[in-house]
């Protein structure tokens, strides 16, 4: 077996010949809604103050990623990193390294109104939003929390402020809002944002998913279907987890996330680092590589730059959704960050 790269080649390799360039970097493993889909009513067990890598943390780890090992997108994620009171000052830390990574968002959209001129000053690309229907009582009833209009807000102001492109990122759950994916699809295009459905994933922290009650790609894109006309795009996907589809002759694209029944791992170019400071070499990886304790042990930024490629040289072929021996993460997205 070929020997793991070193840092001398600048890169996050594994054995099967992909190359990891875009960062996803969990800010916190909290999070101001209660999705049933993610978790129980009552929350979850929060990382305690001292677990958390500290702003300085973070950015050294996103430098040595940037500066060392080839990365060139950073995605802040949670939890919801909107509650992350040092986010300004990470995103401008992360912006003025050189190069300058591509930087973006993934978030809920609470307070998004707000802070969304900060962000975009502090040098914050674009983000992604969460919005898996316009019914605010559905809302309510799907987050546990009565903030549909404060999202939509935080939409418009991301929109404002120049985050552009939006997207939209939404799950459809069966028996549940199956039945907006051409209401969610017209909102976006009057609006100009890109919808991204996903299909329902096993992180939940209850552990209760199952595959026949998730709502598939190919389910969707009929739904969508029976009032649009979708043409594939011809543009180059590479690792772009999103498959696009033109819109009534585009320019306007929808996306589906098919992580479950059209798995694209031959192409992940993905590494993640939780808000806890452990290397995750894929979403559904059951091993993690600590980078935290070494990093407060002393070690040098060459030292993490090795310890970070020696955890993405171990990644797998793929998730093994399908794999009778398949287990699911003992974390939950909240707490991997998506």
């Amino acid at each position: 077996m070929t020997a793991p790269r070193t840092t001398a080649d600048g890169v996050l390799a594994d054995r099967y010949g992909r190359v990891a360039r875009d960062l996803r970097v969990s800010l916190t493993d909290k999070c101001n809604l209660r999705c049933t889909y993610c978790m129980p009513a009552e929350g979850l067990p929060w990382l305690a103050g001292p677990q958390l890598l500290t702003d300085a943390e973070i950015v050294r780890l996103v430098g040595v990623a940037v500066r060392r090992l080839g990365v060139t997108e950073v995605r802040f994620t949670g939890g919801e990193p909107l509650i992350r009171p040092g986010l300004p000052g990470i995103v401008s830390a992360v912006a003025a390294l050189s190069p300058r990574p591509r930087i973006s968002l993934t978030t809920n959209g609470i307070g998004l109104a707000r802070l969304a001129p900060a962000l975009r000053a502090a040098g914050l690309d674009r983000v992604n939003v969460s919005l898996d229907t316009l019914d605010g009582a559905r809302f309510a009833a799907l987050t546990r929390r009565d903030r549909h209009a404060d999202v939509l807000a935080g939409l418009a102001g991301a929109a404002a402020a120049g985050l552009t492109p939006v997207k939209i990122n939404a799950v459809l759950m069966r028996g549940v809002n199956d039945d907006e994916a051409p209401e969610l699809l017209r909102f976006a295009l009057a609006h100009g944002y890109e919808l991204r459905f996903i299909e329902q994933m096993p992180l939940d922290a209850q552990h209760g998913w199952d595959r026949a009650a998730m709502v598939t790609a190919d389910e969707i894109l009929a739904a969508l279907r029976t009032a649009f006309d979708l043409r594939p795009d011809s543009a180059e996907r590479g690792a772009a987890p999103a498959e696009t589809w033109l819109v009534d002759g585009g320019p306007a694209r929808v996306g589906v996330i098919a992580s479950v029944t059209r798995p694209f791992c031959g192409d992940c170019d993905r590494t993640r680092l939780t808000a806890d400071g452990q290397v995750r070499n894929c979403l559904f990886a059951t091993e993690e590589s600590d980078l935290r304790g070494a990093l407060r042990a002393g070690a040098d930024d060459e030292d993490l730059a090795r310890r970070w490629q020696a955890a993405m040289w171990g990644k797998r072929a793929g998730h093994g959704i399908d794999d009778p021996s398949f287990l699911q993460p003992a974390r939950s997205m909240s707490a991997i960050g998506g």
